[in-house]
């Protein structure tokens, strides 16, 4: 059961376990007893959090007041590190189509199933 944090009126700020099913309403308060609403005071520990869990929060906070158009995202998002059609100097691989349009590199790295 998950630890939510209440505010009564007369009392101040508590804490209560309860279940997910009832995270919305309001719970008594353990001094008063009076119907205390859950409120957010403390701050969500990221500090312990992964690495890839802390990046899709920052994905989500910056889209949501500065969205990235589908242009700028195909611009930033060609290819990777070491292409050969992106980068200047380097040959072409020749590649190997597929029957159902699956591909594959030979010359690259044969041990690796392509996508």
């Amino acid at each position: 059961m998950p630890l939510y944090e209440y505010w009564c009126e007369e009392c101040g700020d508590f804490t209560a376990m309860r279940r997910l099913a009832e995270f919305a309403e309001p719970h008594p308060c353990p001094d008063c007893g009076s119907p205390a609403p859950r409120a957010l005071i403390t701050a969500p520990r990221v500090s312990g959090m992964a690495s890839e869990r802390k990046t899709a929060f920052a994905i989500n906070e910056r889209s949501a007041h500065e969205p990235q158009s589908k242009e700028a995202y195909l611009e930033r998002k060609k290819h990777g590190a070491g292409c050969s059609c992106c980068a200047p100097g380097l040959p072409k691989r020749a590649t190997v189509k597929g029957t159902d349009g699956s591909k594959a590199f030979p010359t690259a790295r044969p041990w690796m199933i392509s996508h």
